[in-house]
């Protein structure tokens, strides 16, 4: 099996729209070198790890282009009208250079890590990314915390849900919960409690970007809501 060292390492949530053919509503992403999640500062009475001081954040709220289901809606805080009230365009070529230009300035290789990130995350990102005829850089690497953790802490008979995760690893839960970036802090939390195993894993086992899949094929239905101007920020499509 070829080992690709990993330098750093970028967490990455979203909120989204619901479970129907999702658009992103916010995208959190946190990089940190591996020296970091190697050392980390450490509660002097617990020792526990305590969050990196160095790290690199981009967190972006975007219109959706799409209603949000009531639970989304309910769950995020977020809505087409409030974002549309505070200015915010959708999942759009901006996006996609801020993505990029942060990406660039880590140092490589990078790795992408989120949690259920093959199942959903990734092929999101993917989605969003091919509506646009955008992409990553191909070795861009993918780790998915659900599936290291599982495969590391065999036999796993736990909830491996993130929020159980740090409630076991911690003894409480999280304090941010429901927003891309508390996500994101509680990923990279569970990571840090496993780092060294994590870190190793990666080198081994983390795939290729240009490997992942889109969530769901793109419609023209789509693109033409956008480009017609159909949508509405109340909820309603065409009226």
């Amino acid at each position: 099996m070829t080992q690709v060292p990993r330098i750093s390492f970028v967490f990455l949530d979203s909120e989204t729209t619901g479970l129907s053919r999702p658009r992103v509503s916010e995208l959190s992403l946190v990089a940190v070198h591996r020296c970091s999640l190697l050392q980390p500062p450490r509660d002097p009475d617990s020792g526990l790890p305590l969050p990196p001081r160095i790290v690199d954040k981009l967190t972006l709220c975007m219109t959706p282009q799409k209603p949000f289901e009531p639970a989304a809606e309910e769950l995020t805080g977020l809505s087409n009208w409030s974002l549309q009230e505070n200015g915010k365009p959708g999942f759009d070529q901006a996006v996609v250079q801020a993505i990029e230009c942060f990406l660039a300035r880590q140092a490589g290789p990078v790795c992408l890590v989120a949690h259920n990130g093959f199942g959903y995350d990734f092929p999101l990102l993917r989605a969003e990314l091919d509506r646009l005829e955008a992409d990553l850089p191909p070795a861009t690497g993918c780790l998915d915390t659900l599936l290291a953790l599982r495969e590391l802490e065999k036999p796993c008979k736990r909830s491996y849900q993130l929020v159980e995760l740090y409630k076991r690893y911690y003894g409480q839960g999280p304090e941010l919960a429901h927003s891309a970036e508390g996500d994101v802090h509680t990923l990279l939390m569970v990571f840090l409690f496993r780092a060294p195993k994590l870190v190793e894993w990666a080198a081994y086992n983390a795939r290729s970007w240009a490997d992942i899949l889109p969530l769901y094929p793109q419609s023209p239905r789509d693109s033409s809501i956008e480009l017609s101007g159909e949508f509405s920020p109340s909820g309603s499509i065409g009226g």
